[in-house]
């Protein structure tokens, strides 16, 4: 193909001006500017401004919301067909999906998880699941109550292949009723592990499990293997932008352009130690306290904190002091630097005052 003359001279003065930048872009001198330049505003202070925003074309949000309600009758044709609903697209879909439960879902359990959390324990989200479909055979009583197994022991103190086999209907024999489990953000901070992503698919591939999930981030399908999209989860995909913002799921995560205050650093590490055992939390406070009470120490010797831990009846060995240290790293809640003497000392990345916040959030 023959370019014309206007075309010729176009690309030319393109490809030239490309080539002037770029000698103007190395001849040029480089900037001093460092991002840490950046006067940053407090954290509350941009939430605030962030909140008071007009939202805009509310009529037509509205609008597409509705639109979406009068899918609700064909989505329950699909779990009840055994698929799993995975919602897509721009905006929150919270509300939407909260909406789909309370109104189309009525005659079913529903169980909700909160994937955009910092941290969810997996096998506390099985348990809750097997006890609700227990609780759920005993209610509609399909089943004459002297035919319903016993549970040999309570679900919290089965293993997980235990929970499974419940939920996949080895002990019950009616398939026509099934919990249904709501995921905002599967592909949340708090689910987003292979470990976790695998447990998942075996809960949604339990004969009484039908799931709903939503998925905002871009590369969430980088999750899941083509045996867990179609065999496990078996998703039914639809594209539902509601273009409506995410005021719930951005509180847990810190604003690029702010300074995170010491209320908001302690509020997020009072939600990451929630989720720890109450030992792990006890030898959390001994650190947090050890620190506040030597400010000019480097941290706290491994080797004073076992024996304080062992001491108050919080850990019986190093390895479960390991383990629980482990943890807190995991979870960014304590970091470690050498002593002057060689001996590994960890310290709480938190400055005194939200410190004391967090002792007192968690002293409640």
């Amino acid at each position: 193909m023959e370019l014309n003359d206007g075309e010729e001279e176009e690309e030319f003065g393109f490809s030239r001006n490309y080539f002037l930048a770029k000698d103007l872009a190395a001849s040029g001198k480089k900037s001093t500017h460092k991002l840490s330049d950046i006067n940053l505003v407090d954290e509350q202070e941009l939430r605030a401004a962030a909140s008071n925003i007009e939202p805009k074309h509310e009529k037509e949000i509205v609008s597409l919301t509705d639109s979406y309600k009068s899918l609700y009758s064909r989505w329950v044709f699909m779990l009840r067909c055994g698929f799993g609903l995975l919602m897509y697209g721009f905006g929150s879909k919270k509300a939407l999906l909260e909406d789909f439960a309370s109104t189309a879902l009525t005659e079913y359990s529903v169980v909700v998880i909160n994937g955009y959390l910092q941290s969810i324990n997996i096998k506390q989200v099985v348990i809750t699941l097997a006890e609700v479909l227990w609780n759920q055979c005993k209610s509609k009583r399909k089943t004459p109550s002297r035919n319903l197994p016993r549970a040999q022991q309570p679900f919290n103190s089965r293993s997980m292949d235990d929970l499974f086999a419940f939920l996949d209907g080895s002990e019950l024999k009616e398939n026509d009723y099934f919990v249904c489990v709501v995921i905002h953000n599967i592909d949340g901070p708090g689910l987003r592990d292979s470990e976790t992503q695998q447990h998942l698919g075996r809960i949604a591939s339990c004969s009484h499990i039908r799931m709903i999930a939503s998925i905002d981030h871009v590369n969430a399908l980088l999750l899941w293997d083509k045996k867990m999209v179609h065999t496990q989860f078996n998703w039914h995909w639809y594209h539902v932008p509601t273009f409506a913002p995410y005021k719930v799921e951005g509180m847990f995560f810190p604003l690029i352009l702010a300074h995170g205050s010491s209320a908001q650093t302690a509020k997020t590490a009072a939600i990451v130690l929630q989720s720890l055992t109450p030992n792990a939390q006890s030898v959390f406070k001994i650190l947090a306290e050890y620190q506040l009470s030597h400010p000019d120490e480097e941290g706290m010797p491994i080797d004073t904190l076992y024996a304080t831990s062992r001491e108050r009846f919080l850990v019986s060995s190093q390895v479960t002091l390991n383990s629980h240290l482990t943890e807190f790293k995991d979870h960014e809640l304590v970091k470690t630097r050498r002593h002057s003497d060689g001996q590994d000392c960890f310290y709480i990345p938190l400055a005194s005052e939200a410190l004391e916040k967090l002792l007192s959030q968690i002293n409640q």
